[in-house]
């Protein structure tokens, strides 16, 4: 597990190239985040920081959270979040954690709740065709069919896709884009399908795959460069063009060759 930030989905808009490309995004607010506790191996076995984030009231936390908070001599914080590292020593409590950990980072993880979709047939929640539309087929259109079998084993097996709740679960995006980052506002803008509603929120890490994927800036430039290319190419044979008809010598006509004979 990498280092993170818990942020909150704010809504979409579109960010604006130099090249006049528009791309769509998805802005991100970001709380910095506190380091509470460092956790080494002699405690639990395992290195990693305790961050907290989000502000609460006092008023709100039990009293065991009130005297954790207290020994530790920091605000109340509203989530608490482990982290695993490498190197413990790296790390400090009272530290604060902000966007500067995206610095160098062009695409990120989130993960967050999904929406809701409520209860939802097999046709919308796995893509089933249903059955046909034809004479004989009685109110049953929509339905998913056979799901048991006869007295052997005479049970409908686990996991079988029937219809039932679709949505609100916890999911993970992968090598999402970094767009832009606004150190000030602390906000992020993201390429890609962020799972969750708006005000929901997200937890934002450092990509976990290796990817090759080019960045919405390099493929900008790629074809800016292959443009300007092929126009220096077409002014070249253009010139080119002018250069050898000038050099040409006139050939002489028909009539000009007569008149000479004449002579």
């Amino acid at each position: 597990m990498t280092i993170g930030l818990i942020g909150k989905k704010i809504g979409m808009t579109r960010e604006f190239f130099d090249s006049g490309n528009s791309i769509p995004v998805t802005v991100l607010s970001i709380e910095k985040g506190r380091i509470i506790d460092i956790i080494t191996k002699e405690k639990r076995g395992y290195d990693a920081i305790q961050v907290g984030f989000g502000k609460i009231k006092s008023s709100k936390l039990t009293k065991q959270m009130k005297g954790f908070f207290a020994k530790k001599s920091t605000e109340p914080k509203r989530i608490l979040r482990e982290f695993r590292v490498d190197n413990v020593s790296e790390f400090k409590e009272g530290n604060e954690i902000g966007l500067e950990l995206f610095k160098d980072q062009k695409f990120v993880d989130i993960t967050s709740k999904t929406i809701g979709k409520g209860f939802a047939g097999v046709m919308k929640k796995y893509n089933f065709s249903g059955l046909r539309a034809s004479h004989g087929v009685s109110v049953s259109h929509r339905a998913h069919g056979s799901t048991g079998q006869n007295q052997d084993p005479g049970k409908v097996f686990k996991g079988k896709k029937m219809a039932g709740h679709m949505g609100d679960k916890i999911r993970t995006i992968q090598n999402l884009e970094i767009i832009k980052s606004d150190l000030e506002n602390n906000l992020m803008y993201v390429k890609g399908s962020v799972p969750g509603s708006k005000n929901s929120m997200v937890l934002i890490q450092q990509k976990a795959k290796t990817n090759n994927k080019k960045t919405t800036i390099e493929k900008i430039e790629e074809l800016k460069s292959k443009a300007d290319t092929s126009t220096t190419k077409a002014k070249t044979s253009s010139k080119k063009s002018k250069e050898t008809s000038a050099v040409k010598p006139d050939k002489p006509t028909a009539k000009t060759e007569k008149k000479e004979v004449k002579k």
